[in-house]
């Protein structure tokens, strides 16, 4: 294996009994953090540098801290477990292989902002997560390491594991929180953020799976120990998946800053016979990335500074087979069956959107058709209720930029230059 890999969340996945309490440990971070101050643990997150390992990159302490204390209001933990954007496949087989580590994270966490009760957010389709994350919550209440008096240290801290219906919006932290209350999952208007009054109005943390299942690792280790990896703005460690055309698929575990060629390195690089042509930095939402971006330093000010985001570090790769249009097209149609409705701009935007890529996929529309479908994202982008809407013109934008010339070859021989068949895995080399 690599030394340049880093695998503490992913280190006993090859272990039969990884998801079972045996297999990952008594608690330890969970006594050590409790053993605290609260105020502690929020400062030694803040010092380690841990950044919300969902998309959007904000520091994990900091957002802790913005917690009001004294208020004589309930606060609530709520871990957004809904991932489901193409491409985004992180905290799935986390919760499958170490489910522990994040139950132990939501008890630290927990305990930080004072907290008496966490809720697991799962997305309802993954009925085989779902099991898993319940039957660990399960291991720890038998333990004693959640209810009431956990380690004896007079603390108490209730788990539920909440299953969703499976709306991609869900994955919004305020359509979340109106979803777990009971309602349609829709997002808020914000002001008040969660942190001032979110799930029952009441001061609450939304953080993202891979973010809470790092924090035993830096209470056991220390915030130096965390800090030390990745680069000097985006520190410590991640999952970054790899899918699509490459040779061996998989979660690599790594510091924030390793380029995509040394991911690809470790892969054993595109499948035999073809070439990188384009790929996501950060899931389907994220702008698309070409071979000349293979150096970029996969952290968020370098993906940033380059015209991306990083996003959840889903690398989708796609070959010389792939046509970018009909790529493109797949995602919208995505991004138009999941939009919540309830603003205009996404609504009735990503709905034409697909209706004018299908048409210019197919070979049937004109140059102009262009400046139409810029015309429409850009008039989403920024005006839309929530990120949704802004996650489905990055790949508009960006593929014109990219490949206007690809685009324009539809038009002129009325039709799909590729064949479909060879950009799959039956597909001939």
């Amino acid at each position: 294996m690599s030394t340049t890999l880093t695998p503490v969340l992913t280190a006993n996945w090859d272990r039969a009994d990884a998801f079972t309490l045996d297999g990952y440990g008594p608690y330890e971070s969970a006594k050590k953090a409790l053993a605290q101050d609260p105020d502690a643990i929020i400062k030694a997150v803040k010092d380690s540098g841990l950044r919300g390992r969902g998309g959007a990159g904000f520091p994990t302490g900091m957002k802790w801290g913005f917690i009001p204390q004294g208020d004589g209001k309930a606060h609530y933990l709520v871990v957004n477990a809904d991932e489901s954007e193409p491409g985004t496949c992180k905290d799935i087989p986390l919760m499958m292989a170490n489910p522990h580590a994040l139950v132990e994270g939501v008890i630290i966490t927990s305990y930080a902002i004072r907290a008496n009760h966490a809720f697991i957010y799962v997305r309802g389709e993954v009925l085989h997560v779902i099991r898993r994350v319940q039957a660990a919550v399960r291991e720890a209440y038998e333990k004693g390491y959640l209810g009431t008096d956990i380690f004896g240290s007079g603390y108490d801290l209730d788990v539920v594991v909440h299953t969703g219906a499976g709306a991609y919006i869900c994955g919004e932290e305020t359509a979340l929180l109106d979803s777990l209350e009971g309602y349609r999952g829709q997002p808020r208007l914000k002001p008040p953020f969660p942190a001032v009054a979110g799930l029952y109005a009441c001061p609450t943390v939304v953080n993202n799976v891979e973010s809470i299942a790092s924090v035993p690792s830096i209470i056991a280790n220390g915030a130096d120990w965390f800090a030390a990896m990745g680069t000097e703005k985006s520190k410590g460690f991640g999952i970054f998946s790899l899918s699509g055309h490459v040779t061996r698929p998989g979660q690599y575990e790594a510091p924030l800053g390793i380029t995509l060629r040394e991911l690809l390195d470790m892969a054993g690089g595109i499948r035999a016979g073809h070439r990188l042509k384009f790929w996501t930095p950060g899931g389907s939402s994220t702008p698309i990335f070409t071979d000349e971006h293979l150096d970029v330093p996969l952290d968020f000010e370098s993906v940033g500074a380059k015209g991306s985001m990083l996003g959840t570090r889903a690398l989708q790769i796609f070959d010389e087979t792939t046509c970018v249009v009909r790529a493109v097209l797949r995602w919208t149609e995505f991004y138009a069956h999941e939009s919540c409705g309830k603003c205009t701009p996404c609504r009735e935007g990503t709905y034409w959107l697909k209706q004018v890529l299908r048409r210019l996929e197919k070979g049937q529309g004109t140059e102009d058709d262009l400046a139409t479908i810029t015309d429409i994202a850009d008039n989403i982008l920024g005006r839309s209720f929530c990120a949704l809407g802004d996650g489905a013109t990055s790949p508009i934008h960006s593929s014109v930029k990219h490949f206007r010339d690809e685009y324009l070859k539809h038009f002129e021989i009325g039709g799909c230059p590729f064949d479909h068949a060879a950009s799959t895995v039956w597909g001939k080399a």
